[in-house]
């Protein structure tokens, strides 16, 4: 599985929400820097190319649905980044959002709980 750029990465969130969608209903959720409609069919196609979505055809309009599940997506690519970025140890992650006050001792206390909980 392929690394996202930051443009296929929102874009991906947005088809998992639809679920099924045609270019232009991409395009209308996208609030921030729109792209020109031309520009998000090429990113969706390379999406495609890239084995994310596969599209049905109806004429020459395509529309378009995930192939790639978003818990999927985000298992492949948070064991990544703990492993680059935090030594793949989820103790130095948690240290980290502690330090950065990104998380709270009431999360953390949940945390626990879960973990205690599922064994």
């Amino acid at each position: 599985m392929e690394k996202l750029t930051n443009k296929e990465e929102e874009i991906m969130h947005i088809l998992w929400k639809l679920e099924k969608a045609f270019v232009k209903d991409v395009l209308a959720e996208i609030k921030n820097d729109k792209p020109h409609y031309n520009t998000l069919s090429t990113i969706i196609r390379n999406l495609e190319e890239k084995g994310y979505v596969a599209y049905n055809a109806y004429g020459k309009t395509h529309q378009y649905y995930p192939i790639v599940s978003k818990e999927d997506y985000r298992k492949k690519f948070m064991n990544l980044a703990i492993n680059n970025y935090f030594n793949n140890s989820y103790k130095n992650m948690v240290s980290f959002f502690a330090k950065e006050e990104k998380i709270s001792i009431e999360e953390l206390k949940e945390i626990i709980e879960l973990i205690e909980k599922n064994k």
